[in-house]
């Protein structure tokens, strides 16, 4: 089969034999990618400091069509991932962000949008960015962009019109906000106030690129850790199970440094 290249972010290696490693890639015109890059481990090989991980690279795969491993047959390195020289926080991040995507994204599935929002939440995350808010925009914005859209305005469950003046029950398992009727019959049901709700709503409302604007960061500031708490119990029903690095998150909004 012909080679094919795309920009793509590394999510995940593995070592194979003594000379080869499996990679986990995101790419931007193929989706998620698993490929050998045989004699990546060997001193001086043409792979070196480009499969590390998060880091922002150009590639060359041939795609097999069977559940054989693609084949990685060049890589070159854009941008390193330098979060470990900034603080933990942003190590930890970075891993969030590298999980969520080996979590959330199918094997060759394009989203470019998506890529082009992870890139936007390294900058944050790897520069002087918040990183709790590009966090926080990222997990957002990324339910939108596959289809997991919570509602907010309109029961999940039957669809009846849901008023902001008051706490409302939600639903993960339902996808959303449920009125007082459907309540009953779901399982694991929390009241969100409407300050939480309005903030996602800021969140999902947002373009596919970040930051996030001014106004939106300082409003969704002061209810950080109740959107947080909201995103990551949505996030466990979608997935099925708690990411590892979910307890890594930001408690809080930091300033930006």
């Amino acid at each position: 089969m012909a080679a094919e290249s795309s920009v793509a972010v590394v999510l995940k290696t593995i070592e194979f034999s003594e000379t080869s490693l499996i990679v986990t890639l995101f790419t931007r015109d193929f989706g998620q990618v698993t490929a050998i890059a045989k004699g990546a481990r060997r001193p001086k090989s043409s792979f070196e400091g480009s499969l590390d991980l998060l880091a922002v690279c150009r590639v060359v795969l041939i795609r097999k069509a069977s559940d054989a491993l693609d084949l990685l047959t060049e890589a070159k390195l854009n941008r390193r991932f330098r979060g470990a020289d900034k603080s933990l926080t942003r190590l930890h991040g970075g891993y969030y962000l590298a999980e969520m995507l080996r979590l959330l994204t199918e094997t060759h599935d394009p989203q470019p949008m998506l890529y082009d929002l992870t890139l936007d939440a390294l900058s944050q995350i790897d520069g002087t960015g918040n990183a709790a808010l590009a966090l926080l925009g990222f997990d957002a914005i990324a339910l939108r962009l596959l289809g997991h859209t919570p509602t907010t305005r309109t029961c999940a469950d039957c669809g009846v019109a849901t008023q902001l003046d008051r706490s409302v029950p939600f639903s993960p398992a339902a996808g959303g906000v449920v009125c007082g009727s459907c309540r009953i019959s779901q399982p694991s049901v929390f009241i969100v106030r409407p300050k939480t709700l309005q903030c996602l709503e800021r969140l999902l409302d947002n373009q596919t690129r970040l930051p996030l604007a001014t106004a939106s960061a300082n409003k969704i500031d002061a209810n950080y850790r109740d959107v947080r708490v909201l995103l990551n119990r949505y996030i466990e029903v979608i997935l099925g199970k708690t990411p590892r690095m979910q307890s890594f998150l930001p408690a809080r909004m930091e300033p930006s440094e």
